[in-house]
């Protein structure tokens, strides 16, 4: 790149052309709205997707054909700014639709949408026009493996770029290619994603779901979102097997997509010396056994426990009514999350894994202050970087749970539900404890608290760094 007008330039075609895919995408909620007969959903659609994909059209045109590079910085801003306009474009079809809501309302919706929280502002969902109830679903798919990473997936002119899109996108504290290509990397992982969507499909028809109920609750299970078009979500089917088909695709979509494709391709052993998926399944197994103890059935325990430990937010019961023990488990579980390199939201395993054996090595250095102790993962000495990067993620992490809990009790809310709001939105889990419980949602907020979470959800889906590091001198400095 010759000057900061090139450079600008690029970042801006790039932009279009990831608005555009996302804006590709209204196609179908659009093709439904036509279907189900919903005249005011089908020039909602039109509107919110036109001027998009008109404005895309000319970045595609100078785009064909070329490859470009570009710096981490180049990267961030880019990740950033798609995410932010993609979600200001979600939230049209709400505004369009004629439900009565304001700009903060559908914002709040399509962000909570689009970074697989599952919070939302309606009360009553089964309400709402059947092909907006698929967009909201499908806001949910497309922000679980990552808006970008299917860009990456769909456009080679990213090249060797596209991996700095991709790390900024993708969850965990370091990013990992399957094949040398990241075009490759990016298609496999959608391929399996898709999968995963097919089969959960078909089994909860199976299940005596509809196909449209069964799409929108595959759509947020593998996203690990939450939003469901039933307005007691999963406990309205009173139905084991959906449960535990559930259960089952919402602690694979908790799991680490690289070490599924692993398993694919028969690599057990891999998997099985992995030390956050071994971590993974502990956490797993103590919570169901704690929960379980109180008296709650085992199919509720692993079904709740499934849904917060991958942040996924379904519910089958009201775990409110539940022993102060289990509730104390669910609370726990909102503070860690799932795998690396998986859909779900939260610290993640991994980060929990290194904390605790720092701590560990913390301690050991109190006993001999000469020796010189490293953490090992998957039977190797993990890097320094790591340990350092990991220490200030979760600084920053609790550090806007906090204030977080503040922004809230500004509206006269308690503190415990503040932490809960904290947890929730910055973990893209959606559901919580007490009052933000089963059945919660977001209406009676006012505006510039919806503004706000906003803001956390984007920051909690792209692991803070990505949306902090704008707040550092140093980079502006690089970047310009």
């Amino acid at each position: 790149m010759t000057g900061p007008r090139d450079r600008y330039g690029l970042i801006l075609r790039l932009l279009m052309l990831l608005l555009g895919v996302a804006a590709l995408s209204m196609a179908v909620p659009l093709a439904l709205a036509r279907v189900f007969g919903e005249g005011a959903m089908c020039r909602a659609f039109l509107l919110s997707m036109g001027p998009v994909l008109l404005a895309a059209l000319p970045a595609a045109v100078l785009s064909r054909g070329k490859r470009v590079r570009f710096s981490a910085g180049d990267g961030f801003l880019l990740v950033f700014l798609a995410w932010v306009f993609t979600c200001v474009m979600g939230a049209a079809p709400y505004c369009l639709a004629g439900l009565g809501i304001g700009f903060s309302d559908a914002l709040f919706e399509s962000v909570s949408g689009f970074t697989t929280t599952g919070a939302t502002v309606f009360a009553d969902v089964e309400s709402l026009p059947r092909s907006l109830l698929f967009w909201r679903a499908m806001t949910h798919w497309l922000g679980g493996m990552g808006i970008v990473v299917l860009t990456v997936a769909l456009l080679p002119l990213l090249g060797a770029g596209g991996f700095q899109l991709l790390r900024a996108e993708s969850t965990g504290p370091e990013s990992e290619k399957i094949t040398p290509r990241i075009t490759g990397t990016a298609k496999i992982l959608w391929c399996i994603y898709l999968a995963m969507t097919v089969l959960e499909t078909a089994l909860l028809m199976l299940g005596g779901m509809d196909w449209f109920d069964a799409v929108v609750h595959s759509f947020a299970t593998t996203a690990t979102g939450g939003f469901s078009s039933r307005n007691n979500s999963i406990a309205a089917y009173q139905s084991p097997f959906v449960d535990w088909v559930c259960v089952v695709f919402m602690l694979l979509a908790g799991f680490n997509f690289t070490l599924i494709y692993r398993l694919c391709r028969g690599r057990l052993r891999e998997v099985a010396v992995n030390s956050e998926a071994r971590a993974y399944g502990i956490i797993i197994l103590v919570s169901v056994i704690l929960i379980a103890a109180t008296g709650t059935g085992l199919r509720q325990a692993f079904f709740q426990t499934a849904s917060i430990l991958s942040s996924t937010g379904f519910t089958a019961a009201d775990h409110n009514l539940w022993h102060p023990l289990a509730q104390g488990v669910l609370f726990f579980l909102m503070c860690s999350g799932g795998c690396s390199g998986s859909t779900s939201g939260g610290i993640k395993v991994i980060r929990h894994l290194v904390f605790f054996k720092q701590t560990g090595n913390e301690m050991k250095k109190l006993l001999y202050p000469r020796g010189v102790f490293s953490i090992w993962l998957d039977g190797k000495a993990g890097k320094k970087e790591v340990v350092y990067g990991v220490t200030g993620f979760m600084f920053l992490y609790f550090l806007l749970v906090f204030a977080a809990a503040l922004l809230v009790s500004t509206a006269g809310i308690d503190f415990f539900t503040g932490i809960n709001v904290g947890l929730l939105t910055l973990g893209n889990v959606g559901l919580g404890i007490g009052k933000m419980g089963p059945g919660s949602e977001f209406s009676a907020f006012p505006a510039y608290v919806k503004w706000g979470l906003s803001f956390i959800m984007i920051a909690g889906r792209l692991e803070l760094w990505t949306v902090f590091v704008f707040f550092s001198r140093d980079y502006w400095r690089t970047w310009t």
